[in-house]
């Protein structure tokens, strides 16, 4: 039982994130999914792993973060999904590789998991959707009520026009970096140039509620419908040790203020902060709760409510 606990329901990938020197979980929804645990919401993860090493340990490490696993799907043929990550003088690349457990995610098994949570908010995002399994996040969005937040993570070669057209079609609020937004603009023929020109058009032309762009170091804004963005003012990011996972723990931060009805100004600032902090470990995820203590203190919020 999840009480009075904000029930969140993400589709897509876990996968093992093979950095030079050692290997950790990751993947966009698990990510976004560890924070909101932290942070006292409920979520639920709909996704695929292999019945192998590694998908053993991505159980091992969900029950350990008490995480749900019933959403989890087990695949006797497909391995447990690897990304290679490389650091270079640019940043991180990733190297993603194909055919995985999470590209083969079963329809009517993401609808039961969808039913059976009756969620407030779905989070969604592009990478699981490059294979079969975009089948069944159609499932799972007609079985699922909440609000629809889908996160843009463009990975090439993997970007079809045709599933950011349907993502957007399906989607609340969307949420995507400077450059990213530039990128949806060009594919779909918006030859708006200035970056809240494009989100003002994409808000009209699929009837989204709203907007969430993200900049780095230099934060972020949020548009509405017939609205002025709002611009989080926020302290430069220092001491910053990879950028690996802090836009996944924006969104997570995101989706908190929306959840518990935060000012979008405020909510913005906290998830600058929070990502900040991210940036200043190595990895997209702490080894350790107490990571999250300072922020859960510093808002006032109780993790076991």
């Amino acid at each position: 039982m999840t009480g009075s606990r904000h029930v969140v329901l993400l589709f897509g990938e876990i996968l093992v994130d093979r950095f030079p020197d050692r290997e950790v979980l990751g993947g966009a929804p698990f990510n976004v999914a560890r924070h909101l645990r932290a942070f006292g919401c409920a979520p639920v993860l709909v996704t695929r792993i292999g019945q192998d090493a590694a998908g053993a340990r991505v159980l091992q490490t969900l029950e350990r973060s008490g995480l749900a696993t019933h959403g989890v799907q087990l695949d006797t043929i497909y391995p447990t999904g690897m990304v290679d990550i490389n650091f270079t003088s640019e940043g991180h690349r990733f190297d993603i590789i194909p055919d995985q457990a999470y590209d083969h995610i079963h329809p009517r098994l993401s609808r039961m998991a969808a039913l059976a949570a009756n969620p407030e908010l779905v989070y969604f995002g592009t990478l699981a959707q490059r294979a079969g399994s975009h089948r069944a996040l159609r499932h799972l969005l007609r079985a699922a009520g909440g609000q629809r937040f889908f996160d843009v993570n463009l990975r090439d070669p993997w970007v079809y026009v045709d599933r950011i057209q349907w993502s957007l079609q399906h989607a609340d609020i969307v949420k995507a970096n400077d450059d990213e937004l530039e990128r949806i603009a060009r594919l779909l023929n918006i030859e708006e140039i200035s970056a809240e020109a494009q989100a003002k058009v994409l808000i009209k032309r699929y009837q989204l509620r709203g907007m969430l762009v993200t900049r780095g170091e230099a934060g972020a804004w949020w548009l509405e419908d017939s609205a002025e963005p709002i611009t989080a003012v926020s302290d430069p990011i220092t001491d910053i040790r990879d950028t690996v996972g802090a836009g996944d723990a924006f969104s997570a931060v995101f989706m908190l203020g929306l959840l518990h009805g935060w000012a979008v100004p405020l909510t913005l600032q906290r998830a600058h902060h929070f990502a900040g902090a991210i940036c200043r470990i190595r990895g997209g995820l702490p080894e350790h709760n107490d990571f999250y203590e300072p922020f859960i203190s510093d808002w006032h919020m109780n993790p076991s409510e």
